[in-house]
């Protein structure tokens, strides 16, 4: 396995194996088997809470390691059903992404209501659901970026969910009522004993300057993460870091040196336990998302993000169009590969 995945990284190898992070492992809670037992139970998180979250890290391969690997398909909405379904029309039908979730091994499956709700008592009981409750939606025009409740929480617990998700701009003019309305539906939605994840976007167009994009910035992404925390999340979804000093650049909001000096360097792995110490220390959970498809390079690029992931302390991956948008047989092998470097136990942390 570990020399597969040597392969996979090529020339990054050396790089992303060996590295000893900045910030000390020691003060991160870093996932376990145990996770929830000996991190989430001391948290106010009811009973139910706790067991919907037992419930995902004991579904899949990944089962009893402490990780997650879910598939997520929302992008339907914000994409369009045909950019999204088109490369593989079999995902027009909505039991063909469960299956792949189920036969990929993923601990849980992440899609919209009707996605979910259109086969839940056919296999509601079979792979934990996560329930997308927010959208952004490009059918307005001219294009608006807004994230629009698409259903109520109730719905979600009704069929058999395990957990709910819902997406924050944060940086964005909306971002105040989005941080309302989401942070009410998780109350409720822990009230009756679902997890919840948050995925902690940044969006304004003035975080893309001419000379780098902001939006995926450490510490403006590690900001997000934090005031997800804040609101209860009990994982974090956030993209992969790929720069840092957003704050700095942009002359807005406020940092610290310490930040870029003693918390982080230019190094993925460093930038990635930034976001993980934004999480409170991996109390809560970070999983990165595995991006875009770009075809022939996207089992290499999964498998470094989850490297990079892994070592830097977070939780998992959540990729979804790397693995939907190609044959069952081709999305199968890329999840696993994605799962076999969490299996792995000479890739520990950095």
């Amino acid at each position: 396995m570990a020399t597969k995945i040597k392969e996979l990284l090529g020339n990054d190898a050396e790089k992303l194996l060996n590295y000893k992070a900045k910030v000390p492992a020691g003060r991160l809670h870093l996932p376990s088997p145990d996770y929830v037992s000996e991190i989430c139970a001391s948290s106010d998180r009811g009973l139910q809470v706790l067991r919907s979250l037992q419930q995902m890290f004991s579904h899949g391969r990944l089962a009893g390691t402490g990780y997650l690997s879910i598939l997520p398909v929302d992008q339907g909405i914000e994409h369009s059903a045909g950019a999204s379904f088109a490369p593989n029309p079999d995902c027009f039908d909505p039991e063909n992404i469960v299956k792949l979730a189920i036969e990929g091994g993923c601990n849980a499956v992440a899609s919209t209501f009707g996605v979910l709700g259109s086969v839940a008592r056919k296999y509601a009981h079979k792979i934990p659901f996560m329930v997308k409750i927010n959208h952004n939606e490009f059918l307005s025009y001219p294009n608006k970026f807004d994230q629009i409740m698409f259903g109520q929480i109730r719905q979600a617990w009704d069929m058999g969910a395990t957990a709910v998700g819902a997406t924050i701009y944060f940086g964005s003019a909306e971002s105040a009522r989005q941080l309302v309305e989401v942070s009410q539906a998780f109350a409720e939605a822990h009230r009756l004993g679902m997890a919840t994840v948050l995925w902690c976007y940044t969006r304004n167009s003035a975080f893309k300057t001419a000379e780098k994009d902001y939006h995926v910035s450490a510490d403006l992404t590690g900001q997000a993460n934090h005031l997800g925390v804040t609101i209860q999340a009990d994982i974090i979804k956030q993209k992969l870091p790929e720069n840092n000093g957003g704050f700095t650049a942009l002359k807005f909001g406020k940092t610290h040196p310490k930040v870029y000096s003693e918390l982080s360097t230019d190094h993925p792995i460093d930038l990635t336990r930034y976001q993980v110490l934004n999480c409170y220390s991996g109390r809560a959970g970070l999983i990165n998302s595995g991006g875009a498809s770009s075809g022939a390079a996207d089992l290499a690029e999964a498998v470094k993000t989850a490297v990079i992931n892994k070592r830097a302390g977070g939780m998992g991956l959540i990729s979804g169009r790397k693995a939907f948008q190609r044959p069952m047989k081709e999305g199968v092998e890329l999840l696993n590969a994605i799962q076999d470097v969490y299996l792995d136990k000479s890739i520990t942390i950095a």
